[in-house]
């Protein structure tokens, strides 16, 4: 087995070893940390397929985050209410089936990320990164002035939806429920990142030229990798806005495209295992240095400075040296 991933196992068997001892010690608080952790790495996946394989460097993956959010919140929220979602030209009701919601978060990212990647892969570097910030700020100021759906308070839902069989208010099914995502979704990259496409999207972000030259669209490769890694961000949404039952704008706001893109650097650019140290370091940090003073993200600028500077191959880079992110 490859480096990178042996080191992603072993990251996520330390991630669900922590859920086991908040379970084993009654400690639901650590399952919910564990819980919140799995999510954030859902969406640094997503947001790493782009930036780290692809060479896109997006401040707006919060747009597609916030869109799956709100995709889970409002078709909770009709359903709990008894209240069609649309009366015409034909009915749709409301629901709280995760096995409903998710396909619906994965498509609304989906249908956004398609008309914003084909104008924004358009233009490139700054330019890049101004137009996708753009877009998801238009999007969080919509979300703001959207009484129906809260605006600027948000929404909440009070109780989780539903998977068959399962009771999702249980904090040990629920985290291992988005722990299963984030193996589905680490599988999936690995399987893209080592297919021929993984190879052209190397070469898009490497040798530009030559993959045009080799008869394939640049724009193609890079417009389909950041619609998969919109679909990935929009699961995580969804998976985010169910744990805190409660779904608002700040979703949407250029600060969590923020969050998403340290998980990515803190943890390792173009690792498979890169988001879940990332997201994992991510948490452990708030928790401890949130405990030292309000001003913790002083603090965490300071780490993620160090890591910039002295581990270009972030977290994961200092265990498997710079070579094992292609091995």
């Amino acid at each position: 087995m490859r480096r990178d991933g042996i080191i992603t196992l072993v990251l996520m068997a330390l991630l669900a070893a922590a859920a086991v001892y908040g379970r084993t010690a009654d400690e639901p608080f650590i399952i919910t940390l564990a819980t919140k952790a799995a999510i954030f790495a859902v969406a640094g996946v997503g947001l790493n397929l782009a930036l780290g394989y692809g060479g896109l460097v997006s401040f707006g993956h919060a747009a597609f985050f916030g869109l799956g959010g709100y995709a889970a919140g409002i078709l909770a929220s009709h359903a709990r209410n008894y209240e069609a979602l649309m009366t015409w030209p034909v009915e749709i009701a409301g629901t709280t089936s995760m096995l409903v919601i998710w396909p619906v978060a994965i498509l609304a990212a989906l249908v956004a990320a398609i008309p914003i990647g084909a104008m924004s892969l358009r233009t490139g570097g700054v330019y890049f990164i101004m137009i996708t910030l753009a877009f998801a700020q238009m999007l969080f100021y919509f979300a703001i002035s959207w009484p129906s759906y809260g605006g600027e308070d948000g929404l909440s839902f009070y109780v989780r939806n539903e998977l068959p069989g399962l009771n999702m208010m249980d904090p040990w099914t629920f985290f291992a429920t988005c722990f299963a995502v984030l193996a589905v979704v680490l599988a999936l990259t690995a399987m893209l990142v080592r297919s021929r496409f993984g190879l052209a999207l190397e070469m898009a972000r490497q040798q530009p030229q030559r993959l045009t030259a080799s008869g394939i669209r640049l724009f193609n490769v890079r417009l389909t990798a950041f619609v998969i890694s919109a679909m990935m961000t929009g699961l995580a949404g969804a998976l985010y806005a169910d744990l805190n039952r409660f779904v608002s704008p700040t979703m949407l706001s250029w600060h969590t495209s923020g969050e998403i893109m340290v998980f990515v650097i803190l943890g390792g650019v173009a690792r498979l295992g890169g988001p879940v140290a990332g997201a994992c370091a991510f948490i452990l940090l708030e928790e401890v240095l949130g405990d030292v003073t309000e001003y913790w993200q002083f603090l965490l600028g300071i780490v993620l400075l160090l890591v910039v500077l002295f581990a270009r191959g972030g977290l994961v880079g200092l265990v498997a040296g710079r070579r094992a992110a292609h091995d």
